[in-house]
């Protein structure tokens, strides 16, 4: 097991020493890359997950396109308010407010969580007509309770499932339980783009016949591109230190043309984007891939670096069978400095939702205000390999960026 520095002692200052050259280093994206075997591997039907292989689906560009349209369509069907966690992207909250519904807002505990107490007040107190949930990170909610909750109170249950593509409950997929579930493909799969809505219940036929544009070529091309430079750059850091600068230059000189490149990944709700359909090329390369592998290696790497982590780095320790993480949520004391750190030394950490929307001001809870200022991500992908899992456990511990303990944060978010 690595040695780690304890928690609580003086951060360590990056000395030239012990500070190779960014070329020298490891590489870690945050996101998998794509490769050729990929991108020509035969294409077949047979043996594609959930929602894949589900009726009713839509593919837009991105998840918030999915999410404005079935909230716009339970709008005008006579469902304005909507039950929301106050722990969030900020997207999502967009696209609903623009469809015109009205939020509820509903607390998530520091595990990624729900309060159930709380939601079955709001339930019965709120007025809300529909509970819309995120699985975090790829653990899903208990999606028992949640069903017989709306069940009861006459709510209609929305799964956004963003972050937890191939994660299931006993050999059940998240998405399967509510009446609609939204899913963002790229985040987990190597992909231009894509995202999914499927209607389990309730289906409105006119979303499965929704008229969407092309996304641009030049974005395709540019994202597989990418991509393409993430999983080169990960086995050769240092060559491909080289031509992420070439990348880079091209960037430039296309902003310069003013070439329209719709984002994915980014904060923002753009409306003149919701009709943006998924790319031909991001539908091609999912019938190529391998999920189970997929699934089985993200298990793998986030075992690998809990092991080699003390038990308090992280805000979900545990795996259940079925569970899909989509990255390792790294309890650090000081995100932005952790972040800039680890990235320096070649592990791309991101920083997880910072802030929420505007709408959330003063309805925020504790625990969600502790998530936001204390969650770095730590990249467990496909393309991350064992040395890279004993690498990175070596630089958390070197950087000592680890909370102190649980304990001393409640206490500093009591006394503020």
């Amino acid at each position: 097991m690595t040695s780690l520095a304890q928690p609580g002692t003086p951060n360590r200052a990056v000395t030239d020493d012990d500070s190779l050259t960014r070329d020298a280093l490891m590489y870690l994206p945050a996101w998998q890359g794509l490769g050729l075997r990929e991108m020509w591997a035969d294409s077949g039907k047979e043996g594609l997950p959930f929602p894949l292989n589900a009726p009713n689906t839509t593919y837009f560009h991105t998840a918030r396109s999915a999410i404005y349209h079935i909230v716009r369509e339970l709008v005008n069907s006579g469902r304005h308010v909507v039950l929301m966690p106050d722990y969030h992207m900020g997207n999502e909250v967009r696209a609903v407010l623009y469809a015109g519904a009205q939020i509820v807002w509903y607390p998530v505990t520091r595990e990624f969580g729900i309060d159930m107490a709380v939601l079955r007040r709001l339930c019965r107190e709120g007025g809300a007509q529909v509970l819309f949930v995120i699985h975090y990170a790829g653990w899903p909610h208990p999606m028992d309770q949640l069903n017989a909750l709306c069940a009861e109170h006459g709510l209609l249950l929305v799964e956004d499932c963003a972050l937890a593509l191939l994660s299931g409950v006993d050999a059940r997929s998240v998405g399967t339980y509510g009446d609609y579930a939204i899913f963002c493909l790229y985040k987990t799969l190597p992909l231009p783009d894509g995202g999914v809505l499927v209607q389990k219940r309730h289906v409105f036929d006119d979303l499965t016949r929704l008229p969407l544009q092309r996304s641009g070529r030049m974005f395709v091309a540019g994202r597989i591109a990418e991509l393409g430079l993430e999983r080169f750059r990960i086995r050769y850091p240092r060559v491909g230190r080289r031509l992420f600068d070439v990348k880079q230059g091209i960037g430039r000189f296309l902003n310069a043309l003013r070439v329209e490149r719709i984002p994915v990944g980014d904060t923002g709700f753009n409306p003149s984007h919701v009709n943006v359909g998924m790319s031909s090329w991001s539908r091609r390369v999912l019938t190529g891939l391998d999920y189970e592998s997929i699934r089985r290696r993200r298990r793998e790497n986030f075992i690998a670096l809990r092991e080699q982590l003390p038990a308090q780095a992280a805000v979900r320790t545990d795996l259940p069978p079925g569970v899909c993480p989509l990255f390792f949520p790294l309890l650090v004391a000081d995100k932005s400095g952790a972040s800039r750190a680890l990235r320096q030394r070649g592990v791309m950490a991101t920083e997880l939702w910072n802030e929420g929307d505007p709408s959330v001001a003063g309805h925020e809870g504790e625990d969600a205000r502790f998530l936001r200022r204390h969650v770095l991500e730590l990249p467990i992908h496909q393309d991350i390999t064992n040395p890279h899992i004993e690498y990175m456990a070596r630089q958390v511990g070197k950087l000592n960026v680890l909370l102190p303990s649980s304990s001393t944060i409640r206490a500093e978010y009591q006394t503020a």
